[in-house]
């Protein structure tokens, strides 16, 4: 009786093997699959070709437009509603405000970079702390801001559209007691 026991232990495997290569050829009879002609992806050529990519744009194709000229028909109004569904999750507006995972930012506009006591800046932000956020600054920072400071901590893609950044810029020139003239 042991024996057939062990018989059985080994049979197992083996049949099981069977009826799954079973199943795989009548699959294949069925489905019909076509093998492509050439493969999806490159592996081997795509991160150089990204790589050449951003180096091969003119410094042009990546400059930001001026903000100056946008600035004087920009919506104060949509600039708050932008702020608040594009930042308040990460920023504050209020004066005195708590920081938050970014500094508050209250009377930002045309002060020094890094200057809001209490938060931890990223090296590259205090690295322009003697720079200020002007216009043209905050309109490069808020197009891309991994671009405009690179090693920056703020994980923001940034705002493509020049007249939404010039909405929101002219909401935070209206955050401070005497705003900053415009440009």
């Amino acid at each position: 009786m042991a024996n057939l026991e062990l018989n059985k232990l080994f049979a197992a495997p083996l049949v099981a093997g069977v009826v799954f290569m079973g199943a795989g050829f009548i699959g294949e009879l069925i489905v019909h699959p076509k093998t492509p002609k050439q493969p999806a992806i490159a592996l081997g050529s795509a991160p150089t070709q990204q790589a050449a990519a951003p180096a091969a744009q003119p410094a042009a194709a990546r400059a930001v437009e001026p903000i100056s000229p946008l600035l004087a028909s920009a919506n104060l109004e949509n600039g708050r509603a932008l702020a608040q569904r594009l930042c308040a999750s990460c920023h504050t507006f209020n004066e005195g405000g708590r920081n938050g995972v970014g500094p508050n930012l209250w009377n930002i506009v045309n002060k020094g970079h890094a200057q809001v006591p209490g938060f931890n800046y990223s090296p590259a932000n205090r690295a322009l702390a003697d720079k200020p956020w002007d216009y043209e600054a905050l309109n490069a920072f808020l197009a891309a801001p991994a671009q405009a400071m690179p090693g920056t901590r703020m994980a923001f893609a940034g705002i493509p559209n020049a007249q939404q950044r010039a909405d929101v810029i002219l909401y935070l020139r209206s955050l401070s007691p005497n705003p900053a003239p415009l440009p």
